[in-house]
């Protein structure tokens, strides 16, 4: 039994299985990687997990409650929380305005008072704004915070993308491609970060990344996936040395190196 369970999950798209019969354990605290070739069904998997599409059969157990049905607002109550792979933010609003709608999702403050500063929310209000500050500064970005987001670099407004997420404090966060589209600075850097989420704040991952040496790299686990079915899980050598994955997805060898 896993931190998250997945129990014969399914989705039809039509007469298409995307997912499979996929069964999956994952440990509290662990950096788990989804891998296989485009159409595998990798993001399928995450959007059964995180709310956005509902399986048509199967089961999702989540610290021992089943939300396989709720949808993403009420799985982000129980801890899960997703960063897609576009960055999606709030462009004309500055880095802290973007984290800070993040942190108003977990209060019951009024949208309108983090603009217009009601008096009843004030105190509150401040608070919040300090600890979307420190959440800015955890992931390198406080000295942007009065940078609209529209102004930021492709890896900062990933880091930023990151920082959203976390102000809805996860306790599962779903990270599709994270390093997607960034130099090897930049991917160093959110490795760096991926790798602080679960040793300073105990936040279990599950990753997709095409980018294989950051995934063997990073991950305590990996399952790949191949036309929708899990064809191998295991611990990063185990996965770049299994002749089915090579077969199906990975390529030679010493591509993986």
């Amino acid at each position: 039994m896993g931190y998250l369970e997945i129990r014969k999950l399914t989705r039809f798209f039509g007469g298409l299985a995307a997912v499979m019969e996929l069964d999956m354990d994952v440990g509290q605290g662990q950096l788990f990687g989804l891998i296989g070739p485009n159409g595998a069904g990798k993001t399928t998997v995450l959007n059964m997990i995180g709310g956005i599409l509902r399986p048509s059969r199967g089961q999702i157990i989540f610290d021992g409650v089943e939300v396989t049905k709720l949808p993403p607002h009420l799985k982000a109550r129980q801890g899960i929380a997703r960063v897609f792979q576009e960055n999606l933010l709030f462009r004309s609003f500055t880095a802290l305005e973007n984290v800070q709608v993040g942190y108003h999702m977990q209060t019951k403050i009024d949208f309108s008072s983090i603009f217009l500063e009601t008096r009843s929310n004030r105190t509150q209000e401040k608070a919040l704004q300090q600890r979307a500050l420190d959440t800015l500064d955890f992931v390198g970005l406080g000295q942007y915070s009065n940078e609209l987001a529209i102004n930021l670099p492709h890896g900062r407004q990933r880091l930023l993308a990151l920082a959203i997420a976390l102000a809805t404090q996860p306790q599962l966060l779903l990270l599709d491609e994270p390093v997607t589209g960034m130099n090897s600075e930049e991917v160093e850097t959110m490795l760096s970060m991926i790798r602080a989420l679960r040793e300073q704040r105990g936040i279990t991952c599950i990753i997709i990344e095409h980018n294989l040496k950051a995934i063997m790299g990073l991950c305590d686990r990996i399952a790949v996936l191949h036309f929708g079915r899990k064809i191998a899980e295991g611990p990063p050598e185990e996965i770049a040395d299994n002749p089915a994955v090579m077969e199906a997805y990975l390529g030679k060898e010493e591509d993986v190196a």
